[in-house]
């Protein structure tokens, strides 16, 4: 299946959100931000800043940040799941909802995986996959929409202004901010479809 160039960009974001936040970032990952190269739009400065917190991070300060952020002692500052986000509670309709969409879409949670499906890493995963038929093979725009609409839509962007601001973010608070703008581009985005 052919994919547009702007379609591939769209789905690299999603999954460059998805490993940043799905564990802390390693050596290669920092690599990897460190090469982003941004322009003067809002995103793009958010791309700037990303890659300017991995110059000066370390893995061992990315890990002690991951730690203090979103595992803690008891718990992180930030609970990075869409339940908690729209309920205030683990576990609840919003994840249910989410496990309904996932099985219409033929998407099965990996064995591997402890989390419930509704952190922000496995969402913006999964929405990455929508785009590039990686999973539910033709899965079209609509139901790209209707996913982000869905499951991303109501909190991320509540999540990702949360981590921009959070007290303990070094490396995560540029990582908010380009999640944030980019949550606002693809909200602009599916408005026109």
């Amino acid at each position: 299946m052919e994919i547009a160039a702007e379609d591939v960009a769209r789905a690299q974001f999603y999954r460059l959100l998805a490993r940043l936040l799905s564990r802390p970032a390693s050596e290669g990952d920092l690599g990897l931000c460190r090469a982003l190269v941004g322009d003067d739009s809002e995103i793009g400065r958010a791309i700037r800043a990303v890659a300017e917190a991995a110059r000066e991070a370390t893995p061992a300060s990315v890990e002690r940040e991951y730690h203090d952020l979103f595992i803690g002692l008891g718990r992180g500052e930030l609970v990075p799941y869409g339940s908690y986000y729209l309920t205030g509670f683990l576990n609840e309709k919003p994840l249910a909802r989410l496990r309904q969409s996932m099985a219409e879409l033929g998407i099965e949670r990996s064995p591997e995986v402890r989390e419930p499906e509704d952190h922000i890493a496995a969402v913006c995963d999964m929405m990455g996959g929508l785009i590039t038929g990686d999973l539910a093979p033709g899965a079209g725009l609509e139901e790209q929409k209707r996913f982000f609409s869905s499951h991303l839509a109501p909190w991320a962007s509540h999540f990702f202004k949360d981590l921009g601001n959070a007290k303990t973010a070094r490396f995560y608070a540029p990582v908010g901010a380009l999640g944030r703008s980019f949550v606002e581009v693809e909200e602009a985005g599916f408005e026109m479809v």
